[in-house]
C-alpha cells in the first residue's frame, strides 16, 4: 500500500516552502531568470516532489533514497537563499523567514529519515517510561 505524502508534516512544510520561494523570487532581476531564480525554484520544488515520489515507491530503501534527496535539496536551497541575500536580491528579513522554514523542513525530514533508519531508537522514544521504584518505608529516621 502506498504511503500518503499528504499526511506527512515534512510534505506540508516543503509545499509551503516551495510557494514562499516562488513568491520571493518574482522580484528578482530579469537577468537572473535562467540563473539563480531558476536554481532556487528547482531546489524548492524538488523537496516536496521527492517526498511525493518516495512515498509512491514500494521499498523502504527507495523511500529513504528520495527522502535523502529532499533533505539535500533543502540544504541546497538554504545556501542559494543566502547567496541571493548577499547579491541584494532579497532583504535580510525575507531571507530569515524563508531560511527558517527551510531549516524546519530539514529538521523534520532528518527526523523522519532517522526514525525509518533507526526503528529501535524510535520505539524507545515512544515507549512509556516506568516510574522509578521507591524503597519501602523502613520507619527509620535520619540521624539528627
Amino acid at each position: 500500500m502506498p504511503r500518503d505524502h499528504r499526511k506527512l508534516k515534512a510534505f506540508e512544510l516543503a509545499d509551503r516552502l516551495a510557494l514562499a520561494t516562488y513568491q520571493q523570487t518574482q522580484s528578482f532581476p530579469r537577468a537572473e531568470a535562467f540563473g539563480l531564480t531558476s536554481q532556487l525554484r528547482r531546489a524548492a520544488v524538488s523537496i516536496p516532489s521527492n517526498i511525493v515520489e518516495g512515498c509512491a515507491r514500494h521499498s523502504e530503501r527507495e523511500y529513504l533514497r528520495f527522502l535523502d534527496a529532499a533533505y539535500g535539496s533543502a540544504r541546497e536551497l538554504e545556501y542559494q537563499l543566502s547567496l541571493a541575500a548577499r547579491l541584494g536580491f532579497l532583504d535580510s528579513e525575507t531571507v530569515a523567514c524563508v531560511v527558517a522554514l527551510s531549516k524546519e523542513v530539514g529538521r523534520v525530514l532528518y527526523g523522519l529519515i532517522d526514525a525509518i533508519r533507526n526503528p529501535k531508537r524510535r520505539a524507545e522514544k515512544l515507549r512509556p517510561q516506568a516510574a522509578p521504584l521507591e524503597a519501602p518505608d523502613s520507619g527509620l529516621q535520619p540521624p539528627d
